[in-house]
């Protein structure tokens, strides 16, 4: 069994909280060099210069690259030989969030009660957190920074077994249709299917933050994911919503084992910032 200080933890989420918000990953700012070059519209060629220039000013002035720096929601691989020692993992994370939001300058997005009193808590705590126990003895974390004008344009669809393929494929255009220009296009596209609902949602999450490089090893759902992307991409919302060949630089799919009677799908979009950031301790 390994012990790990609870201080560590939150040390480590805190500086997650601010390298997601300030540096781009990699594979997102290629993706966004890669989408200008295919971009045939002017205007979109000139959108896709000023999101690539924002991102690295953010990168060289250490500065959130979008005001809304998001609900921290955290991923979380929680090793079965691990001991945490001084506080509960929630507990732990938490104050990370709180100390990484303040001491980073981030905006404070979080409200404490969601319908009758609006009040915010001050530090974007509580973060939304999803754990997985995995062998060994380590704790991986990956910090992603969800912002409002993405997210409210998910959704989710109970459909039946006979809706199939086809049933799939016209759900998530339609989703990504009705949200136009509100996500911030150039989008990313989590694709969650089977499972129950709540199940669909989170493997849309947590498609998210699965490297743009990196295609689901299913075969039949990678191809998957590129057909879908083709189909997104002709919708013609391009970047912004301006117009374009470039409305989404991606789409990850993740799958679940299902009832025989459902088939569960749920979108969740990210702008143009993709923002994630990961640690192994």
């Amino acid at each position: 069994m390994r012990t790990i200080q609870a201080q560590q933890i939150t040390d480590a989420v805190a500086k997650l909280a601010i390298d997601a918000n300030y540096y781009l990953s990699e594979d997102v700012f290629n993706a966004l060099v890669a989408g200008k070059d295919k971009e045939e519209s002017p205007l979109g060629k000139e959108i896709f210069d000023q999101i690539i220039k924002n991102a690295c000013i953010a990168r060289d002035e250490d500065k959130p690259m979008c005001q809304d720096t998001g609900l921290a929601v955290v991923f979380v691989e929680l090793g079965q030989d691990v001991c945490i020692e001084g506080g509960t993992l929630e507990a732990t994370i938490n104050a990370g969030v709180a100390k990484g939001y303040t001491e980073g300058y981030l905006r404070k997005s979080a409200v404490a009660e969601p319908l009758f009193n609006r009040k915010n808590t001050g530090d974007n705590t509580p973060a939304i957190i999803h754990v997985e126990s995995v062998p060994g003895d380590q704790i991986k974390i990956v910090l992603a920074p969800k912002g409002a004008g993405s997210e409210n344009k998910s959704g989710l669809k109970m459909l039946i077994p006979a809706d199939g393929l086809a049933g799939v494929k016209k759900f998530v255009v339609e989703t990504i249709e009705n949200a136009g220009s509100n996500p911030c296009p150039p989008i990313v596209v989590g694709v969650g299917i089977g499972g129950t609902m709540e199940k669909a949602a989170y493997l849309a999450k947590k498609a998210l933050i699965r490297p743009l490089t990196t295609r689901n090893p299913h075969p039949d759902y990678a191809k998957l994911e590129g057909e879908l992307l083709e189909l997104i991409n002709k919708t013609g919302i391009g970047p912004q919503g301006l117009g374009g060949r470039i409305t989404a630089l991606a789409v990850n799919i993740e799958w679940y084992p299902t009832h025989i009677a459902s088939l569960p799908v749920a979108v969740n979009i990210n702008c143009h910032a993709t923002r994630h950031a990961e640690v192994i301790l």
